[in-house]
C-alpha cells in the first residue's frame, strides 16, 4: 500500500468514518472508498455498500470475473441512550453483548447512577451539554426513551443531522405527532423526520421494559445491517 492511501486510511480509522481498501487481484492496484463516494457507475457499489453495513471483509467477484480483496475498516458501533429510564437498564447489557459501545446521558441524577447503570458510559448531564464530545455519526444509534421533549427533542434532532444509522423515541402515535411539530418548527426536515423509528421497537407486542428493550434493540441491529428503514 502506498503511503498516501495508508494515511488517508489511518485518517478514516482515527475520524471514526469507514473506509474499505479496494485491491484489485489481477493487477495490485489500490483505491481507497469511502460511503460518500460510490456512485451507481462503480462495479462494486452493491458490493461496497453491502460491506459498509456488515463490516466484514472479503473477496468478491464481478460478473465479468474480475476479482477484488475487500479490506473493511468501519468505526465500532455506538449506542447513546437518552434516558436513565428501566429500558435502558435491561438494553444496556443486552447491545454490549450484541457489540456495541453504550453512553447513557440523562440529566436527572436520582435516575443517572453508577449503581443503576453499572456498565457502558454514564452521563449524568443535559444533552446540550454532552452532544459535542458524544460526536454523533453514522454509525451510532441514538433511542430518546424520557418522554420528555425538553430532553429527547435535542438528541433527536442532532442525530437526525448527524446521519445517525438508527433514530429511535419512545412514545405512542399521539405523542410522536406532538413531537413531528415541534421538530418541524426548529428546522428538522419532513423527510429527516420519517426515519424516526417511532413508536420505538420492532412490533412483537412487547410490555415489559425488558421486551422493549428486546424490541429497540432488534430494529437498532436491523438498520446497522439491512439499511435504515429496512426492519422487515
Amino acid at each position: 500500500m502506498d503511503l498516501d492511501l495508508l494515511s488517508r486510511l489511518n485518517a478514516a480509522r482515527t475520524g471514526r468514518r469507514a473506509a474499505i481498501l479496494v485491491t484489485d487481484m489481477d493487477t495490485g492496484a489500490q483505491r481507497l472508498a469511502a460511503p460518500e463516494d460510490l456512485a451507481g457507475d462503480d462495479p462494486l457499489a452493491g458490493e461496497l455498500a453491502s460491506r459498509f453495513r456488515s463490516g466484514k471483509s472479503g473477496l468478491v467477484e464481478t460478473p465479468e470475473g474480475r476479482k477484488f480483496f475487500l479490506t473493511v475498516s468501519v468505526p465500532p458501533p455506538r449506542v447513546v441512550l437518552v434516558g436513565a429510564v428501566h429500558i435502558s437498564q435491561a438494553l444496556l447489557p443486552m447491545a454490549e453483548l450484541a457489540g456495541f459501545d453504550v453512553t447513557v446521558v440523562d440529566p436527572r441524577t436520582a435516575f443517572a447512577t453508577p449503581e443503576r447503570f453499572p456498565g457502558g458510559r454514564l452521563l449524568a448531564e443535559w444533552p446540550a451539554d454532552v452532544l459535542a464530545d458524544i460526536a454523533l455519526d453514522p454509525y451510532t444509534a441514538v433511542a430518546a426513551l424520557t418522554h420528555d421533549p425538553k430532553i429527547d427533542d435535542l438528541p433527536i434532532a442532532a442525530a437526525l443531522q448527524a446521519g445517525c444509522f438508527y433514530v429511535g423515541a419512545l412514545g405512542s402515535r399521539k405523542t410522536h405527532g406532538k413531537r413531528r411539530e415541534r421538530l418541524l418548527a426548529n428546522g428538522v426536515s419532513p423527510d429527516a423526520f420519517e426515519t424516526v423509528d417511532a413508536p420505538i421497537g420492532a412490533d412483537i407486542g412487547a410490555a415489559s421494559p425488558a421486551e422493549i428493550a428486546v424490541a429497540v434493540l432488534s430494529n437498532i441491529i436491523a438498520a446497522l445491517r439491512k439499511g435504515p428503514g429496512d426492519r422487515s
